[in-house]
């Protein structure tokens, strides 16, 4: 029955096939000559035809064997390459894929140029397709809408890896010639008087900061609320509102040279933003490369720290 077809006498056979010869096989799979005669008379039995028959000293091969000897080493070969570590050939020069990254404007805006250019350097036929981040949603990382989700971590399945790629923290950005700038140090209470726009894709006023202000008995005046950090600081260049937004996106320098940061006059904790993938992709080649190359790219210089493990 074909059930009963023992898979490892392939191996056998294309040995055989390829050396001519009992022993040159042994010596090829590490066997002794015994044990690969006693194979050679499985395969005779298993195919009904001799393979290999004396011609004098050497071995020749039947007509049968002649007709198999080609599709014998495809299938060897074939087998060899699925049972191979997964990524033994994976090649970034030559292969052609686009891997989909969730997250925000600001990650985007920040470190998306440089992404794309080493990416293209490292891997041509690699594309990268920026997902919006409307929520912190676990469902398309496990249904593989998405390749890898970067940003704070929030709401996620137990199974969901996570690798860090930087600490951020937010800085108040106002434009050139800003009384706070005139005016000496920056202080909790010149902080909190002052007109602010903040961030906020679902409308939220309060954060970290709030929250500082607060155990000092102070409360900001928020004037206007707005998606995203580069409508936050177009408002601040040209008004006398105070954004808030994070160190990265501003090294950007994405406010045209007109907009100022100064560091917050409270103490607000750090913010890792990382990278989040579905376990399934652990052992991706692929995967793992586009995983490394964004560690790469969050270290690079210029970028606000160094990559965490």
């Amino acid at each position: 029955m074909a059930d009963d077809v023992d898979l490892n006498l392939l191996t056998a056979l294309d040995a055989l096939l390829a050396e001519g010869s009992v022993t040159r096989a042994a010596e090829r799979l590490r066997l002794s000559d015994s044990a690969m005669s006693r194979t050679l008379a499985r395969l005779r039995e298993a195919t009904g035809d001799p393979l290999l028959v004396r011609a004098g000293r050497a071995m020749v091969p039947t007509p049968h064997a002649l007709a198999l000897r080609e599709q014998v080493r495809d299938l060897a070969q074939g087998a060899r390459a699925v049972l191979r570590p997964a990524g033994a050939d994976w090649d970034p020069r030559t292969v052609e894929r686009r891997f989909t990254l969730r997250a925000n404007d600001g990650f985007i805006e920040a470190f998306g140029p440089l992404l794309v250019l080493r990416a293209a350097a490292q891997a041509p036929g690699i594309g990268l397709r920026f997902a919006p981040k409307p929520d912190k949603d676990v469902r398309p990382l496990r249904e593989g809408l998405i390749d890898l989700d970067i940003g704070v971590l929030g709401e996620s399945g137990p199974e969901v890896r996570l690798q860090a790629l930087y600490r951020d923290h937010f800085v108040a950005a106002v434009r050139h010639g800003h009384p706070l700038l005139e005016e000496g140090p920056l202080t909790a209470e010149r902080y909190a008087a002052a007109s602010h726009v903040v961030t906020s894709r679902r409308g939220r006023l309060g954060g970290p900061v709030d929250e500082a202000l607060e155990t000092l008995g102070l409360k900001r005046r928020i004037a206007v609320v707005v998606p995203s950090f580069r409508a936050a600081l177009a408002i601040a260049a040209q008004t006398d509102l105070v954004a808030l937004v994070p160190r990265s996106y501003f090294s950007a320098e994405l406010s045209g040279g007109t907009v100022t940061a100064i560091p917050l006059p409270v103490e607000t904790e750090s913010i890792t933003i990382s990278q989040m993938w579905h376990p399934r992709m652990d052992r991706d080649p692929g995967h793992q490369w586009l995983r490394r190359l964004l560690v790469d790219v969050c270290g690079a210089p210029g970028s606000l720290t160094a990559p965490t493990a």
